[in-house]
This record gives structure tokens, C-alpha cells and sequence, in this order.
């Protein structure tokens, strides 16, 4: 979720309907923080890959709309929100969409859906503020995709968040499990996306 996304669509025309509506949900119970479009768009991209997506942080269902209009069909599509009547909110925005599951609580039930072949992680688990950050290993299938959205890029290395360097973005881009680099989405707004590897193969093959 970013500061000032919902309004980040006051002058946009050209959306997709699920989003509109998913805009317009925000819009009516004053709900700022939405997935802006550059991340929208980063999202619809990738998920048109997936079978199985993941996101914590709901919110008010802007970045799953997002997700839920880029995927192929027949995709299944799991969202977390700690706050019930957001998350409440959202399930109506995709009512009709059987295959979209939103779930009122912490952002660890998203374990119990998964592994994923796309997980976004925006309200919870980014390993931010020094909270623990998801398993990648638990949570996304090997060639899988993670994103971490949210942002502000980084202008040197390495980079650095209210004067000191920024551990949550250094996990990620270090972690030993991962692929991984920082996307510049705007000016102010970069996503660390992420592939997680395949195993390792000992020994090799009779010729």
C-alpha cells in the first residue's frame, strides 16, 4: 500500500473494471494507502504467470484486482487484511469472483493456502520495522516470483531508509534462496522482485 495511491487514480480513465470498482470502494470509505498504478500495472504483468497467487495486505482489493485482472484463468487468488471491515469490504468487491479468497487476519494466513507460484507481500511480512520476514521456502514454489512493494528507491548502495541502511531491502536482495534486484516503478516508487531458486542437484547422470 502507498501513501496517497487512491488518489494516484483521480485523472486515470483507461483501468480495468475491477479495478475502477476496486478504486471506488477506497474512494468511499476514504481509504488513502491503495496500491498505486505503476505497482498495479508491475503486478497484472506477473500475474499472468502464476497458477496460485498470495498477498498480504489487502486493503481495500486495488492490488488484487490488479492481480485478479492480469491472471489467466482459472487461477486461484488469496488475500490477507488484518483490518475486518476492510477485508470485508474487499470480499464484496469480488463477489462474483469465486476463485478470489480474502481473509480477515494477520498476515501468516497466508500460509495455509499456500505454496505460491506469485506472493506480494505489502502488509506484513516484508521484514520491516523489525518484524520477521516471510519464508520463502514455505510460502513460493521453486521458479516462483516474490515482490516487495513500497518503496523509495534507492539512490546508492547500500541503500538507506530514514538515515540508515535499509535491512528489510537488504534481505531480500541478499537472501541466499533468491534471485532477486530493485525495479524503479517511478521517481519515488521501487519494488524488490525476487525469483526463488531451484534446489540444487547433487551428483550427476550415467552418459
Amino acid at each position: 500500500m502507498s501513501i496517497g495511491g487512491t488518489a494516484a487514480y483521480d485523472r486515470l480513465t483507461e483501468l480495468p473494471p475491477l479495478v475502477r470498482r476496486a478504486v471506488e470502494a477506497a474512494r468511499r470509505v476514504g481509504f488513502g494507502p491503495s496500491c498505486r498504478p505503476e505497482q498495479g500495472r508491475l503486478l497484472y504483468a506477473l500475474a499472468a504467470g502464476a497458477e496460485t497467487i498470495g498477498e498480504t495486505g489487502t486493503g481495500c482489493g486495488v492490488g488484487l484486482a490488479w492481480l485478479a485482472s492480469g491472471a489467466r484463468p482459472g487461477a486461484r487468488l488469496v488475500s490477507v487484511e488484518r483490518d475486518r471491515r476492510r477485508a470485508s469490504l474487499a470480499a464484496e468487491v469480488f463477489a462474483g469472483h469465486p476463485r478470489v479468497s480474502v481473509i480477515p487476519g494477520d498476515w501468516r494466513e497466508i500460509h495455509r493456502d499456500g505454496p505460491y507460484d506469485l506472493l506480494v507481500l505489502d502488509g506484513g511480512g516484508q521484514g520491516k520495522n523489525g518484524e520477521e520476514p516471510a519464508d520463502p521456502h514455505r510460502l513460493l514454489r521453486p521458479g516462483g516470483t516474490l515482490v516487495v512493494d513500497d518503496l523509495t528507491p534507492a539512490g546508492h548502495w547500500p541503500p538507506r531508509f530514514g538515515g540508515m541502511v535499509d535491512q528489510a531491502r537488504m534481505h531480500w536482495l541478499g537472501h541466499p534462496g533468491l534471485d532477486a534486484a530493485e525495479l524503479r516503478l517511478a521517481p519515488d516508487l521501487a519494488a524488490v522482485v525476487a525469483t526463488r531458486r531451484f534446489p540444487e542437484t547433487s551428483g550427476t547422470a550415467d552418459g
